[in-house]
């Protein structure tokens, strides 16, 4: 049975955008809970909204490792929103382009979040989130590579099989023009 406003997730990159608006709006109001709000209830706040966003990244971006091969033309959160054209054919190994975005976005992330860690928590909690935004950002990074190297790959393994076709589709003519005459 499909239900019409969930047939809209069935693309990958309608599920991304989704992620990353729920990831936007969880993080900002983490910082926001953690800085302006006092008390208990603004460190409680800053720690599970924090702990909300990392979750929902990690998870996101393991599930993008099984959308590299996908048939989907997505090409990152940047070209679905912006529209841009993403023409694999100019892009020949590995995508640093899209690499070097994911950790630019890694280490702001983890620089606001360590800075705000900073001004909320004190003692033995901040160094647990110190080394708890570290080890996200860390798995994060190594995610973005295999998804980027992944990538690479099946480019790599469709430019050779498009080249196998040809060849063969070229001996096929030799061969049938050679039994021609």
């Amino acid at each position: 049975m499909k239900i019409a406003h969930l047939t809209a997730f069935e693309s990958f990159g309608t599920r991304s955008l989704a992620v990353h608006g729920i990831m936007v709006l969880a993080f900002v109001n983490a910082v926001f809970a953690g800085l302006f709000v006092g008390g208990q209830l603004g460190t409680v706040s800053f720690v599970a909204l924090l702990n909300f966003t990392a979750g929902l990244w990690v998870a996101h971006s393991i599930h993008s490792l099984g959308t590299v091969s996908s048939d989907d033309d997505y090409a990152g959160v940047l070209n679905e929103l912006f529209e841009t054209e993403a023409d694999s054919d100019d892009v020949d190994g590995f995508d640093a382009g899209r690499f070097g975005r994911l950790l630019g976005l890694i280490a702001a992330v983890t620089a606001i979040s360590l800075l705000t860690s900073a001004q909320v928590l004190s003692g033995a909690i901040l160094s647990v989130a110190v080394v708890a935004v570290g080890a996200i950002a860390l798995v994060t990074a190594i995610i973005g590579f295999l998804i980027a190297l992944g990538a690479a790959y099946d480019e790599s393994q469709e430019r050779t099989r498009l080249e196998i076709e040809r060849h063969n589709e070229s001996a096929d003519l030799e061969f049938a023009a050679s039994n021609e005459q």
